[in-house]
């Protein structure tokens, strides 16, 4: 940021010799030589007057000024700034160009417009650099919240999850159920994933996939031929980074409403992912009779991941649900980008 300063302030006040002819009369140039170098001194020094009225301006009288709205006193205060710039020009005159006759009427024109112009720039510049750091604050400030409420409902995900695996443990244990202990060992996987992979803040898609089926083999080893389970998963056309235990809600609502006092239960699952879009669709079978009592973790599942969508890919991402004759379909897009 200071090399931008002094790169804007070198090249703002080199336009007078950028701009300037390039002949210069070879018979005058000894006996003039003297005065060009005052001229270019007094030159110097005046420029760096201006830049420290800029930052005076900008860092001093701004914040006590104007950001107190006490518009009236800076007002007030620019007539005496005025006066001491114009004695401090009078004084680098005097100092370098003591040959010349100071004439304080064509001083005042020659000072009026750059206090104007360096005034102005003041103005504008420590407004716009407020205006990019209060944006850059409020920015900051939706992401810490964006990050502590996506914490917060991932975080809701993992308990809610782990109740409904744990109760399918419990059902095995009663039925004495031969596939206890790969269901264990299956779980295990699971556990892991949540407590080492989960916690980033994207995971491969394989790997979300991966942890998908590890929960489908855990429901049909509980639901076994009751419920005709199919898992339809293509390898995606190159690799792609999504957020973790975002899709688990959809199958895990699935196998809940899907299940139970329902003829020839069935639940497709399809995941497809090419051309940076993700493709989506859980349908189950329901019984549209059934009276459902919901208890205090109904609809967590559902009801987080729509809002973990909207959080994180907004207007990039499409989910649509419906009910249409005795079928519950769920249907997510989302562009990875």
């Amino acid at each position: 940021m200071v090399a931008f300063h002094i790169a804007a302030w070198t090249l703002l006040f080199s336009l007078p010799f950028l701009l300037r002819p390039s002949y210069e009369n070879n018979s005058q140039h000894e006996s003039h030589e003297h005065n060009g170098w005052n001229t270019m001194l007094k030159y110097i020094l005046t420029n760096l007057l201006w830049i420290s009225f800029f930052y005076l301006n900008a860092y001093v009288l701004m914040p006590l000024f104007i950001y107190k709205k006490k518009y009236w006193e800076y007002a007030a205060l620019q007539a005496p700034i005025f006066v001491v710039l114009i004695a401090l020009d009078w004084a680098l005159f005097t100092f370098f160009l003591s040959d010349r006759t100071y004439q304080l009427r064509l001083a005042i024109l020659f000072v009026i417009f750059p206090y104007l112009f360096v005034l102005a720039g003041s103005l504008a510049y420590r407004m716009i650099k407020d205006k990019i750091q209060s944006d850059q604050l409020l920015q900051d400030r939706e992401k810490e919240a964006l990050k502590t409420e996506l914490s917060f409902l991932r975080s809701q995900v993992s308990p809610h999850f782990m109740f409904n695996v744990l109760n399918n443990m419990v059902a095995l244990a009663r039925k004495k159920s031969e596939q206890l202990e790969p269901s264990l060992i299956k779980l295990s996987s699971l556990m892991r994933y949540m407590l080492y992979e989960a916690d980033e803040e994207k995971v491969p898609l394989e790997k979300e996939t991966e942890y998908l089926q590890s929960y489908i083999d855990l429901q049909q080893q509980r639901f076994g031929n009751n419920v005709a389970v199919n898992f339809h998963s293509e390898a995606p056309d190159q690799h792609y980074d999504i957020e973790p235990m975002l899709l688990i809600p959809f199958v895990e609502n699935a196998f809940k409403h899907g299940t139970g006092m329902i003829e020839k239960a069935t639940i497709d699952i399809e995941l497809r992912a090419k051309k940076n879009m993700l493709y989506f669709v859980v349908r189950n079978k329901f019984n549209p009779e059934s009276i459902e009592v919901k208890d205090k973790t109904s609809g967590i599942g559902m009801a987080n991941v729509k809002r973990r969508l909207n959080l994180l890919y907004g207007s990039d991402h499409s989910l649509l649900i419906s009910k249409n004759n005795g079928w519950f379909s769920v249907s997510l897009q989302l562009n990875f980008h």
